[in-house]
């Protein structure tokens, strides 16, 4: 698709979201629990993701736990850990400073879930490395309440296969098949987004990239404007004869104000650093990279049809395609490695398209 979700619209808007919540809480109380946590938003899914990344704070606080002097794998210690960990979550106090990115995190996961489905199933499957771990994946599930049917079967089939881990090629290869096995179709957005709005207003063309607006250029004055413009100058100035020489043409002052005629405020397109030592251009240039604009179901679909079912041969080419200069040697490149591939199919077109709005 073409549309993106605007990166600084939607951290813009989970940072409303959370401040508003945080203040609306913490104005009686200095700290948070677990199960305040489990009822603090209307949406559950928010609340869900909460916990869920206090979850992995604690993993990676226990990954530390290594000592060259003491065994914490024996059965004893790590069973003890355990009840340890099942204690401590019950003792969760969290402070409104500590709090708030938390929550602006999981109003972000949130509507990414709600509005890109497919990038959310890739994030997550990717998101553990090389090889996804089916602990991992139950544990990403369990905390999922909105579109979670095709992770959920996807961690049915492993559990079924009794398999601990799975390949990125192996994880997208059956997340593909299930998508087309049950149909997926995203929940519905209209009900999502009015609960948001209950808090902070929320509308799609909020979060969406929208190309602006072309600024209409100022147009030179016509010949019959430029024939009127001294006549008019004559008949105010002087009644003497107008000298021969042309009269230079009066420069238009409203002009700027017709450019700047307020419209509606629209949220910037892309984060822009000035000073930073990059043209506008250059950052355009970078965001336009194939990889940054496709989306899961394109990913499935081009390694599916083009690539053989391999992943990684995909994802070879498109960071190739991305580090060349231009199309001419993008379609040079193509050609000499891919120069089976079928120019009439739909996939073939539509990945076409992609390359040449990459150098366009």
């Amino acid at each position: 698709m073409d549309e993106k979700i605007s990166v600084k619209a939607l951290e813009d808007y989970s940072d409303d979201y959370a401040s508003k919540v945080t203040a609306q809480f913490f104005s009686t109380k200095d700290k948070i629990s677990g199960p305040e946590i489990l009822t603090l938003c209307d949406i559950q899914q928010i609340n869900l993701f909460v916990i869920r990344e206090l979850l992995r704070a604690w993993k990676l606080e226990s990954q530390k736990l290594r000592s060259p002097y003491f065994d914490y794998t024996a059965p004893p210690v790590a069973d003890a850990l355990t009840r340890f960990h099942n204690l401590l979550s019950n003792h969760i106090a969290i402070s409104r400073e500590n709090f708030q990115p938390l929550l602006k995190k999981a109003v972000a996961q949130t509507i990414s879930l709600i509005l890109n489905p497919y990038d959310f199933f890739s994030e997550t499957l990717g998101g553990h490395g090389t090889a996804l771990r089916l602990e991992d994946l139950r544990n990403d599930v369990k905390y999922i309440r909105i579109n979670r049917v095709p992770l959920e079967r996807l961690l049915k089939e492993l559990e079924e296969k009794k398999q601990a881990s799975i390949t990125g090629n192996e994880a997208f290869a059956a997340l593909d098949h299930i998508l087309e096995e049950v149909n997926f179709t995203p929940e519905e957005l209209d009900e999502h987004l009015s609960r948001f709005s209950e808090v902070v207003p929320l509308t799609l063309d909020l979060l969406y990239d929208q190309k602006e607006p072309e600024s209409k250029p100022v147009q030179p004055p016509t010949t019959q404007e430029k024939e009127a413009a001294p006549a008019k100058a004559e008949a105010i100035v002087s009644p003497a004869p107008a000298p021969k020489t042309a009269p230079e043409t009066p420069k238009p002052e409203p002009a700027k104000q017709e450019i700047k005629k307020p419209g509606p405020v629209q949220i910037p397109l892309y984060d822009q650093q000035p000073g930073k030592g990059t043209t506008l251009a250059e950052n355009f240039q970078k965001r336009k990279k194939i990889k940054d604009s496709l989306t899961i179901n394109q990913k499935f679909m081009f390694t599916k049809i083009l690539f053989n079912g391999d992943f990684e041969l995909f994802s070879a080419a498109v960071e190739r395609l991305d580090e060349l200069d231009n199309l001419t040697q993008a379609k040079s490149y193509l050609s000499n490695n891919y120069g089976e591939w079928n120019a009439e199919s739909e996939e073939y077109q539509e990945f076409m398209e992609m390359v040449e709005r990459r150098f366009s």
